[in-house]
Order: C-alpha cells, then structure tokens, then sequence
C-alpha cells in the first residue's frame, strides 16, 4: 500500500478518475502479501500488484461499471488453477475485494504512509456495500469501538494486516499499516552488509551506526519501529547503546556473542543502572536457534527472530538454549 502513495497523490492532484483495490475476504491462492493493493483508473491503468495482475482487467471493469454517487462497490473474484499456474500463483482461489473512488479515501491517509508511520484506516460500509466512509486511526490507549480495538491489535503486531468485522449496519474493514522495522546495527563488517540486505529484501529500512552517539540519535528518531543489533564487543560503544535501547523502549534488542560476551553485557547493564526486568529484554546471544554458520545464515537467523519477537510469536531462540553455540 506505501508505495501507491505517490501515484495516489498525483492522480487526485491531476482530477483523474482512480479507485483503490484491496481484498476484504480471501480464500486460497498460498502464501500472499497482506499488504496487496491496487490502484486502477477510467483508462485502464493499474498500478501496484494483486495476485500478480491476474484479476487487473476485471476490477477495471468492474470500476467503470460503479455507480455514479457510490463510494464503495464490493466484488467477487476467482481463479482456477490452470490460470492460476499461468499468472505463477501458488494455487487459484476467490476473493471480494473492496473498490472505492480515491475521493472517498482520506487524505490523511496517503499523508501518514508516505511519512511511514504506523496508520489504520477504518472503512464502514452499507449493507449494499454501495456506501463507506472511511476514517483513519492511530494507535489509541481508550478504543471507542471493536473497530478500534482491531485496529490497535494489528497495529501491535508490527506487521501489515487487515480484518472484516460484521456488525448490524454492515460490513466493518479494518487495514493496518504499522511503521516498517528499522534495523540499527551496531558494528561494522560482513555481517552487518549482509543483515542490511536481509533487512532490505523483507521491506524494512536499515542503518549502520559505528558510535554510541550516531545509534542514539537513530534509535530516538525511530523509536516507535527501531531494531538495535549490536554486532560490536566494544564495551565503551555496547553497553551504552543497548541500555540507551532499553530505555528508549524500542521493540527488538539483540546483541551478537559468545555466552562469555554476552554475560559480560549483562553485567555492564546492571552496573550502569538497567535493573533485572530490562536486561532480560535484550535477545543475546542473537538469533534463532537456526544452526547458522555462515555470515548469510547467522543473518537469517537474525532477522528471522526480530520478525518473530515483533509479531508476538514463542520460537525457539539461542538464548534460551544452553548448549555451545556453533
């Protein structure tokens, strides 16, 4: 969706005819992005992708046949599996997706996820599904709805998500798009090339930092999604930025070592003033308790755990095992 952002201000800056595509409802087609959406106009243009492109001409279609005054228009959709082969879905499967006018989108909406903050949007439509009203939500501490409520759960998981709540008037779609992950890595080398491309190719930003000075002014900037790896062992640049980390309370603490090292880092912390409960916080050693051995697989194992602890999953990690580490 973030990245429909610009093409979505362009069109409604030039008054062009567009409307925004994404599924309500989904059954089949194997793994797929729950970020998915599409925007299509009155000429046919599609940008973004859904299912890669399989159902693009028949949204168009079914667009241009929308009412005039609607503000919502709900349709159906399938695949079979030879065309579902052919378009390199995993399998074919149907869906309902929600078209609207990008009049009737807000454009606080498309504000918020171009400055890549995390964002709900709220859509209320009729029992016809002819009519919604669409509002945006942040994260809120006193919810006023179920909608709400959602919308702060899927915004909690760190991950983009959506849900279709049934009520007495209609159908309630909730969408969140929380802030990406932000990895701050602590050290230089390899491995911290490598965890930034990892980091890159799941969707999430990046950056190296060498200095306690330069993570801190990192990691307050990005509090809200920051991700600190420390790979240093340098005690004058570890402790100082993890427990700054802590304090900061960002989402995901790691620390790379031996259980030497990292009982060393604890010690640290607790002797500059981080009690028991915060340094447990911090994951070290790092990872998941993938058998890595090579810089790419040490990586994977990495970010596989920071997606794990944001999406709120029990998984087996390395500092949970007491075995040596390979």
């Amino acid at each position: 969706m973030r990245e429909l952002v610009e093409t979505a201000r362009r069109w409604t800056a030039e008054g062009r005819t567009g409307f925004l595509a994404r599924p309500v409802a989904e059954q089949g087609f194997g793994p797929r992005d729950p970020a998915g959406a599409l925007l299509v106009d009155a000429r046919g243009e599609c940008v973004g992708a859904l299912y890669r492109g399989v159902f693009d001409a028949e949204l168009v279609a079914e667009a241009a046949d929308m009412a005039a005054g609607a503000t919502a228009r709900v349709c159906e959709v399938s695949v079979g599996a030879d065309e579902a082969a052919e378009a390199k879905l995993t399998c074919g499967g149907r869906a309902e997706i929600l078209l609207q006018p990008l009049s009737a989108v807000p454009a606080a909406w498309w504000e918020l996820l171009g400055e890549g903050v995390g964002v709900a949007l709220v859509t209320r439509l009729d029992e016809r599904a002819e009519h919604a009203v669409s509002e945006v939500v942040r994260a809120v501490d006193a919810p006023a709805d179920d909608a709400e409520r959602r919308a702060g759960e899927l915004l909690a998981t760190r991950r983009p998500g959506r849900d279709a709540l049934y009520g007495e008037r209609g159908l309630v779609f909730v969408e969140a798009y929380p802030s990406a992950p932000y990895v701050v890595i602590g050290g230089g080398g390899e491995l911290a090339e490598i965890i930034e491309a990892q980091a890159l190719l799941l969707g999430w930003g990046a950056g190296l930092v060498c200095s306690v000075a330069e993570a801190e002014k990192l990691l307050e900037a990005r509090r809200d999604a920051a991700c600190l790896v420390m790979l240093s062992h340098d005690p004058e640049f570890d402790v100082p930025t993890v427990r700054a980390a802590l304090a900061l309370g960002v989402p995901y603490v790691g620390a790379l070592g031996s259980r030497k090292t990292t009982a060393r880092r604890r010690e640290g912390l607790l002797a500059s003033g981080v009690s028991e409960a915060q340094a447990a916080r911090v994951h070290g050693p790092i990872g998941l308790d993938l058998g890595a051995r090579t810089p790419a697989e040490t990586a994977l194992a990495i970010c596989a755990e920071i997606l794990a602890v944001l999406g709120g999953y029990e998984v087996r990690a390395l500092r949970d095992s007491d075995g040596p580490l390979r």
